[in-house]
């Protein structure tokens, strides 16, 4: 029995793949390039693309369970349904999907929209499957963390209806929970949906206050001009993705990120512990520093 971890070299792949291999699991990672990999001792490394269906077909032969983890493309979509297919063909019955959070609502944002149509094809195909719906990830904030500090600015546009982030320690955590509950059962679990969020919901002006106490200096909130945030995230990003971002920040503005009755206490049974909080992130971010 095994299971096959995609997105296995990113932050959260190589942390879920770190967590299977503590518990005793048996892991394969699916990699571009298997000489740029560095994975626990034991870990089946096997080169592949989600593109390229002839190395998906190699990969997922004798898997058991798939963790599916695709990274924002422009063909996001068309890279998730070619793994579920292959899967499927290969006889994976046990899946763990990453969405996001809010996917049909966010209906305007590119990645928001493919993650939502994967989804769909994972239940109108009848295919048994944890879709897993992160909010925002706090370590997203690394990326600015210059502009917090050296500008006294938090450029994010959170707005003021707020954002239940999330650690990326926590995501990956739960996905290998997830994984080993699937991989371990005596038969194939129904579809079941999970909201992965933080313990607070936190506007612009809360985060900048965080900001603030652990710095020890005034950081103001400044993320309200989504034009401005595409351009600057224009400077290390392609187009089409500051876009995204742009269109993601606007619903930021509109709706927010909000958690969902219950979603806290589930998450907190889940991994037997309290949910990591931005708090706990500025003060490490800031140490580190």
């Amino acid at each position: 029995m095994t299971i096959l971890v995609t997105g296995a070299t990113g932050n959260i792949g190589s942390q879920v793949i770190q967590h299977l291999v503590d518990r005793g699991a048996d892991v394969r990672a699916l990699v571009r390039e298997p000489s740029k990999a560095n994975f626990p001792a034991g870990v089946a490394v096997v080169k592949g693309d989600f593109l390229d269906v002839d190395s998906l077909r190699t990969a997922f032969d004798g898997v058991s369970t798939l963790f599916l983890l695709n990274a924002v493309a422009p063909d996001e979509f068309t890279q998730a349904l070619i793994a579920l297919n292959v899967a499927r063909s290969a006889g994976v019955e046990r899946i763990v999907y990453l969405s996001v959070i809010h996917p049909d609502i966010y209906v305007n944002v590119p990645h928001f929209a493919g993650k939502f149509g994967v989804e769909r094809m994972i239940e109108q195909m009848g295919m048994n499957a944890t879709i897993l719906r992160p909010a925002y990830f706090i370590q997203n904030d690394l990326t600015i963390k210059d502009v917090i500090t050296g500008y006294g600015v938090y450029p994010m546009p959170v707005g003021t209806k707020g954002l239940a982030m999330i650690d990326v320690r926590d995501i990956a955590e739960i996905a290998a929970i997830e994984l080993l509950r699937r991989e371990r059962a005596a038969q194939p679990l129904p579809i079941t949906r999970i909201n992965l969020v933080g313990p607070d919901t936190l506007t612009g002006t809360d985060i900048a206050a965080i900001w603030s106490d652990v710095l020890g200096r005034q950081i103001n909130y400044g993320g309200g001009d989504t034009a401005a945030f595409e351009q600057n995230l224009k400077q290390f990003m392609p187009p089409w993705m500051a876009y995204d971002m742009r269109m993601m920040g606007e619903r930021f503005l509109t709706d927010g990120m909000l958690s969902e009755g219950g979603d806290v206490e589930r998450l907190t049974t889940l991994l037997g512990r309290p949910l990591r909080s931005y708090r706990d992130f500025a003060s490490e971010t800031a140490t580190a520093a």
